[in-house]
């Protein structure tokens, strides 16, 4: 077993470990990434299932710190691919020379707190330690995948795959009979690419998704003009949002106007292919039910028509919760794959799985040769991962904490875990917004709290239980106001079996959230409790 002492231990290599390392080594600050995967990436090293795509337009999804690198990159697409966007994240940590201070296949297993030496200790599966007083936890909000709990999964004796593992040297999807559990936004990407080649494809759906038409297409010289000769004010007026990216909206209700022109700003934005933005038409779509009902009967028009089959379409339609408040997808030909005579939609409310065989899937009512079952059942969000790690603060784990309750201060730092930081944790904007742009807003926020913590001397900082709670019921109170609290999704951890029901991100939008950081900062941290640096304390 080897120690390797650091002034900052990062865990997590994708989008939020990059940005943290670079705004660390810009304080000065001796920083390691821990990384499980063999290459930097994150979310997009391992989602590169056939589709993967962003449902964020390129322009918004990619860093804002530094104008040289908004201009220098040039996006092919409305909507980045996988292989784009690795290759974007893989290009930053190369121009601003960071790979040496990523240690990759290093998978991190546990992280336990000193407050006789007031530092964290990082524990690897190799048996080699991490030791640094500060721990930036980068490690996603969608990093772990949930496993169906199917009775006979490992007894498939075909091909099985995770989306969210998927192999690099890729899938071959032709001839075969491939069953795709799960019509989420993965599933959604993933079904229409392998009906391309497979000889079957069974969709097996449980929830019906609402997935709008991406309408994706390349980007023009005039696109990319348009952007860049003033992206700093395109920065501003995403930042100035709810969602972190521009919507186009109109702040008015849904209730307000006629039906005519319901129906034409629905179209427009329909026509426009953003969730962001038909999420966003009106300003009550996810506050009224109402209101919501508007969105609903529209959108579900357009699946039929795109369907094309009245008694299938009634199958895809969703019902049962408000549009919105599970996620909101896109897609790519998605209701048309339904029309190819080697594609099939097994409901499985109404033919539910009964196991996982041998020689393929037996339902209620039959059972399904196949060779191929691809596993795309979502992820057990936000607090999965850390969940998982064995993470031990001053008086318990983090586990048993957020067994309890999904607590964090403003959805950075937790009571109990001094110096620790988690980008995107539970009760920020995270998934709910843009998250290249929640990434940054944390990313700095916690740089400037780590600069300022050094300037006054600072050894431990910790935010208050009082101070944690506070914003928990600010962020409970804001969700409340909304749909989302009827929601069972991931949104709310409600996919999980035994994880407490919360909306786990903070739902007041990104404008919002970022003046509430500033109010922190501007009042000098009053949710903190510091302790000063004394002798005899590695800093």
């Amino acid at each position: 077993m080897r120690t390797f002492r650091h002034d900052v231990v990062i865990v997590g290599a994708g989008i939020a470990g990059v940005y943290a390392l670079i705004r660390a080594r810009r304080q000065g600050l001796d920083a390691v990434v821990l990384e499980r995967a063999d290459e930097i990436g994150g979310t997009w090293y391992w989602n590169r299932y056939p589709g993967a795509r962003c449902d964020v337009e390129s322009f918004d999804y990619s860093y804002s710190f530094d104008e040289e690198l908004q201009q220098e990159w040039t996006w092919s697409e409305k909507y980045s691919a996988q292989p784009e966007i690795l290759a974007y994240i893989q290009h930053v940590a190369d121009r601003y020379e960071l790979r040496d201070a990523v240690r990759l296949r290093v998978s991190v297993q546990s992280a336990r707190w000193s407050e006789e030496a007031l530092e964290w200790t990082v524990g690897t599966e190799s048996g080699d330690e991490y030791v640094a007083p500060i721990l930036i936890m980068a490690t996603g909000v969608l990093s772990t995948p949930k496993i169906p709990d199917v009775p006979g999964v490992e007894s498939f004796g075909g091909e099985l795959y995770s989306s969210a593992h998927w192999p690099k040297a890729g899938v071959d999807f032709t001839g075969k009979r491939v069953a795709v559990i799960g019509t989420g936004s993965t599933g959604i990407q993933i079904i229409p690419e392998a009906a391309k080649t497979a000889g079957r494809v069974f969709a097996m759906q449980r929830t019906p998704s609402y997935t709008l038409p991406a309408y994706n297409r390349p980007l023009t010289d005039d696109d990319q003009r348009a952007v860049k000769e003033d992206y700093p004010a395109f920065r501003r007026r995403a930042r100035a949002t709810i969602a972190g990216a521009f919507t186009d909206s109109r702040d008015r209700s849904a209730l307000e106007v006629g039906p005519e022109e319901l129906e034409a700003e629905f179209r427009r934005h329909y026509d426009y292919g953003s969730p962001m933005r038909f999420a966003f038409a009106f300003n009550d779509l996810t506050l009224s039910e109402e209101a919501n009902a508007t969105a609903r009967a529209f959108v579900s028009e357009r699946i039929a028509e795109r369907v094309g089959d009245p008694e299938l379409a009634a199958r895809m339609i969703p019902s049962g919760y408000h549009i919105a408040t599970r996620r909101l997808c896109i897609d790519t030909g998605y209701y048309e794959t339904f029309r190819k005579d080697n594609v099939e939609l097994v409901d499985l409310r109404s033919e539910p799985i009964a196991e996982i065989t041998e020689t393929g899937i037996r339902t209620a009512s039959r059972e399904i040769g196949l060779d191929m079952i691809v596993l795309a059942t979502g992820f057990d969000a936000v607090t999965g991962t850390l969940s998982r790690l064995d993470i031990r603060g001053t008086e318990e784990t983090l586990r048993e904490k957020w067994e309890r309750s999904p607590d964090a201060w403003l959805g950075v730092m937790v009571h109990g875990f001094p110096n620790m930081f988690v980008v995107t944790g539970p009760g920020s904007p995270s998934v709910s917004a843009n998250m290249f742009l929640a990434i940054e807003q944390h990313v700095e926020f916690i740089d400037d709290l780590i600069a300022e913590s050094r300037r006054r001397g600072d050894a431990r900082i910790e935010p208050t239980a009082e101070a944690e709670q506070a914003w928990t019921r600010h962020a409970r109170e804001v969700s409340d106001g909304t749909l989302f609290r009827d929601a069972t999704s991931w949104y709310t951890g409600a996919n999980v079996a035994g994880k407490p029901r919360a909306v786990l991100q903070y739902l007041g939008g990104i404008a919002a959230y970022d003046e509430r950081l500033r109010e922190e900062e501007r009042a000098g941290y009053p949710g903190l409790v510091r302790v000063p640096r004394h002798e005899g304390v590695h800093a």
